[in-house]
């Protein structure tokens, strides 16, 4: 075998585990920290929910807010409503003076809120058995961040897949 001198095709974890994720149409928001769900939170009251599906708040720095953008069309669309934005923004950030918006083209997800909102029976908890098994299978990771988003990526998944079962036991 030869060995490689160069970096190459380098994936970071948190790229890999968002296209597993997306590829099994899981949206988990995992990284978001108070200061980010108040400025998400603020984001999608100002703008509302037809434009906040097509936006995601990046981050705030030194007065500036950047906004990722789904897709070109929305990010001309935007420019045309900055100086509304920002207005309602500065109502909504107590203490925080928003001067400028940059917009640019990137991933965006779903609405936190709508995120938290599982159908049916996933909203109910793991049998004791899916809890041990979930411990089980993260008890070797020492990472506390990676192990958590692990943790809900499996207990999204066994309540999808309860769910699914229950909608097939209930077809017959």
């Amino acid at each position: 075998m030869r060995r490689r001198t160069q970096a190459g095709n380098i994936e970071s974890l948190g790229d890999i585990l968002g296209k597993v994720l997306k590829k099994r149409k899981i949206s988990l928001n995992l990284s978001l920290n108070r200061e980010d769900k108040r400025l998400t939170a603020a984001w999608n009251k100002a703008v509302g929910n037809r434009i906040a599906v097509h936006t995601r708040p990046d981050k705030l720095q030194r007065d500036t807010l950047f906004v990722k953008v789904s897709d070109s069309v929305w990010m001309q669309q935007l420019h045309f409503l900055k100086q509304d934005i920002l207005g309602k923004i500065n109502q909504l950030l107590e203490g925080k003076t928003v001067t400028n918006i940059h917009f640019s083209l990137g991933k965006t997800s779903p609405l936190p809120a709508a995120e938290d909102k599982l159908p049916g029976a996933a909203r109910h908890s793991l049998k004791a058995r899916d809890k041990r098994m979930i411990e089980e299978n993260t008890a070797s990771i020492a990472d506390p961040e990676l192990k958590d988003i692990l943790k809900k990526v499996m207990t999204r998944e066994i309540s999808r897949r309860r769910l699914r079962e229950e909608k097939k036991t209930s077809e017959r």
